[in-house]
């Protein structure tokens, strides 16, 4: 690599760092735990949607099977090491198949979204069927729409009575989020990365110029996928109850509207979104007099209209005009530049 990429992950390394050590003074570590988890997945739409162009209704398909599959897999395998890694490669793998089917089917971006839409919508309606005792898979009752409680959390790897819980989960979630933002990061400077992003902008020309569109958007749809369903799993761990409500149709819409309001096409954008429209929800919930679908329908209606590109590239755009402004000779010492020759 070279040394502006070493610089960059080094500054992304020191400033996560530092804002891992700082946010437990001003929000508490149970609070933070599950923003950062929903940070993670606004960041998985976030790289299949904003650079990738590939419009997913159904991230939360992959969030729910990524929770399901670790709370089956513990309940089996009674520790946490192993589900951890069945609950990315469970998601991975069945995104890999769908989105197969869907991109070398050559699907038009409008039937996409409507088949991972209808997809989630399925996966909600079947887990919520399966409350009969029949309904088992190996030790592991799927429960219906009350769900799967009691099952292992995460623990120290090798010693199943060693939990990992409280600040410890949080720390935890915290530094996977950074490796999984690097991971992002390292993708995006890569020859893969350039090319999804052409993909996103013109397909039909990169499929001119010989590369196999279908093939990388399979594997970014994947790779989105596996840290959608790595979020799930730690979202399990952080509730301690996996139910169907994960597939819900709100979640899915949710999850867009991260994504829109921090701002498409950023790796941060995604996950200020999910953040922050979480813990405004969050406080807003303490509350009833005003429905919280109402004020998140607001706050997406007045982006569009006001802030189409999003929070994130707002600042940014702001920024650089201040820094601009501020870098620039005045007037008068521009007239007098002029003046001398």
């Amino acid at each position: 690599m070279r040394g502006n990429q070493w610089r960059e992950y080094l500054w992304i390394v020191a400033v996560g760092v530092a804002l891992i050590v700082a946010l437990p003074s001003a929000i508490d570590t149970y609070t933070l735990t599950v923003l950062l988890v929903y940070a993670m997945l606004g960041l998985s739409l976030g790289l299949i949607w904003g650079f990738g162009g590939i419009l997913c209704f159904g991230q939360a398909a992959f969030f729910g099977l990524g929770a399901y599959a670790y709370a089956i897999s513990a309940i089996n395998f009674g520790e946490s090491t192993i589900p951890m890694l069945i609950a990315i490669i469970v998601p991975a793998a069945f995104a890999a198949i769908l989105g197969a089917m869907m991109f070398y089917g050559r699907l038009a971006d409008v039937y996409l979204g409507v088949i991972t839409l209808v997809v989630t919508l399925i996966f909600y309606r079947f887990m919520n069927s399966t409350a009969g005792p029949e309904y088992m898979i190996g030790s592991a009752r799927l429960g219906g729409f009350n769900g799967i409680p009691g099952f292992q959390t995460l623990n120290v790897p090798g010693y199943p009575d060693f939990y990992v819980w409280g600040d410890s989960l949080y720390y935890v979630v915290a530094v996977a989020l950074l490796l999984v933002f690097l991971l992002v990061t390292w993708l995006l400077g890569s020859s893969f990365g350039r090319i999804a992003v052409g993909i996103r902008e013109s397909e039909t020309r990169m499929s001119l110029m010989g590369y196999d569109v279908r093939a990388r958007k399979t594997v970014l749809f994947t790779v989105g996928a596996a840290i959608a369903g790595l979020s799930g799993a730690f979202f399990a761990n952080w509730a301690e109850i996996v139910t169907p409500g994960l597939f819900s149709l709100p979640q899915s819409a949710e999850i867009i509207i991260w994504c829109i309001v921090g701002g498409l096409g950023t790796r941060i954008g995604p996950m200020v979104g999910a953040a922050g429209l979480s813990y405004l929800k969050f406080l807003l919930g303490q509350q009833s007099l005003v429905d919280n679908t109402l004020i998140t329908g607001l706050i997406l209606v007045l982006f569009v209209l006001f802030l189409p590109r999003g929070l994130v590239p707002a600042i940014v755009s702001v920024a650089g005009r201040v820094l601009t402004r501020r870098n620039r000779p005045s007037r008068r010492l521009r007239v007098r530049r002029a003046a001398n020759g």
